[in-house]
């Protein structure tokens, strides 16, 4: 059974910065095609924020862009979100994902707080 266990998410006043990381189990590496983070804010539809393919090619939400840099360690099947510069509208529960060949999976989600 795949499980994504994420971590890292708090109360951060704006400027700040936070690490999100989400840690992979129950699944082989070579069977990840990619990781990534999407976002859901009160009232919002989820977005994507960034992603991670297994050769490292990123993707990133141009609201993200120059502010937040996604990051993987196949080894340990965990990847990472490093956010600096955050604003209130960063504010959402973020949720890792996990894709194959013929599946996807998703984290329970881990709450960002940004205060203004």
């Amino acid at each position: 059974q795949v499980q994504l266990a994420e971590s890292g998410g708090g109360l951060v006043q704006a400027g700040g910065s936070l690490r999100l990381s989400c840690a992979a189990s129950g699944i082989i590496f070579y069977n990840i095609n990619s990781m990534g983070w999407y976002r859901q804010a009160p009232g919002k539809q989820r977005e994507l924020v960034a992603t991670i393919t297994r050769g490292g090619i990123t993707n990133y939400a141009d609201s993200v862009k120059g502010r937040f840099t996604i990051s993987r360690d196949n080894a340990k099947k965990t990847v990472y979100l490093q956010m600096n510069s955050l604003k209130p509208e960063d504010t959402a529960v973020y949720s890792c994902t996990c894709s194959t060949i013929d599946n996807y999976y998703w984290g329970q989600g881990t709450q960002v707080t940004v205060s203004s």
